[in-house]
């Protein structure tokens, strides 16, 4: 087993040498736009996989998935010569799910924007079903209304002789 750095050192050196070489051409007329996104090596340092794009139709990314097929033996020859590892590792292309996600992602945000329109327009004009506030409020008790004055001394309900003196 190597170790992880050694690894993720080897995997941007994968994807350097293979952009390079696509970018120098490869003398394939299936071959469209391709971007290398991402290289992931194993533990072991025995296999490559190589994540792409390709910009461009279906028909185009077909295309440039069957031209990749057939150059891989020479990209693989390419690696060899260009990294300091005693066994070259074995590549593999895989076409990178990002533009496909990220145009769902685009579409569930468009959605979800003309959802937060309508709810908008449908809060505008709604009104509350009950009171504003549902919540009930502490009575408020004016001095007029008052029934129980405690500054009043005609009350004679209780005598002060009455009351023992101890308590």
């Amino acid at each position: 087993m190597a170790d992880a750095a050694r690894a993720a050192k080897m995997a941007d050196r994968i994807k350097v040498i293979v952009a390079k070489r696509l970018e120098r051409g490869i003398k394939d007329p299936r071959l469209g736009f391709v971007t290398i996104t991402d290289v992931r090596v194993t533990g072991d340092l025995q296999h490559a996989s190589i994540f792409y794009t390709v910009y461009g139709t279906d028909e185009e990314r077909r295309d440039t998935a069957a031209a990749l097929k057939s150059a891989t033996g020479m990209l693989r020859s390419e690696v060899g010569k260009n990294i300091t590892a005693r066994l070259t590792p074995s590549l593999e292309f895989i076409a990178d799910g990002i533009p496909e996600n990220a145009a769902l992602i685009d579409s569930l945000l468009a959605e979800a924007r003309s959802r937060d329109t309508e709810v908008s327009a449908l809060a505008s004009t709604a009104t509350y079903a009950g009171d504003e506030d549902p919540y009930v409020k502490p009575r408020v008790i004016d001095d007029e209304d008052d029934d129980l004055d405690l500054d009043d001394d005609d009350d004679d309900d209780l005598d002060d002789e009455s009351v023992p003196a101890g308590r």
